[in-house]
């Protein structure tokens, strides 16, 4: 089972395609798309990424960093944030929903962290992802300490 639903390479779909695939939950898209073009500088594209385990993706990165992915599917998408130990333990201490606590246990843990990736069903998700954003962002462009 792939991540994302659309997972042929030499076909990228169109904004239709996918709009049609995520269809009742566009609006959850939508709204995840815009907090994250007007939270953060980010560069955006639309690739293939990882293989057919994946599949085409939505991406956003500041400096060169992935922030995250949003892989459509069938009714919805799947938000990957990559969280190092560090933001991993600070999740877990955060009281988050069903989705993103699954998501959390699911993901192996690596010596740099964990890949989540969580469906998105509700506002609540959105919510969690906006803090997990902003989780990755803190491990990853911490602002400097001003001197003393």
């Amino acid at each position: 089972m792939s991540i994302g639903i659309f997972i042929e390479k030499k076909h990228q779909p169109t904004d239709t395609e996918i709009r049609q695939a995520i269809a009742p939950r566009i609006s959850l898209w939508e709204a995840l798309i815009d907090f994250i073009r007007n939270k953060y500088p980010v560069q955006e594209d639309f690739k293939f990424l990882y293989g057919k385990n994946y599949g085409w993706a939505r991406r956003f990165r500041i400096r060169g960093q992935l922030l995250t992915s949003l892989y459509p599917v069938k009714g919805g998408f799947t938000a990957q944030i990559n969280l190092s130990p560090n933001g991993i333990e600070k999740a877990q201490n955060m009281k988050l929903g069903k989705n993103v606590q699954m998501a959390i246990e699911r993901a192996h843990p690596y010596p740099e962290g964990r890949w989540l990736f969580i469906p998105v069903e509700s506002e609540k998700d959105i919510q969690d992802v906006e803090r997990l954003l902003a989780l990755r962002v803190e491990d990853k462009h911490p602002e400097k300490e001003p001197s003393v």
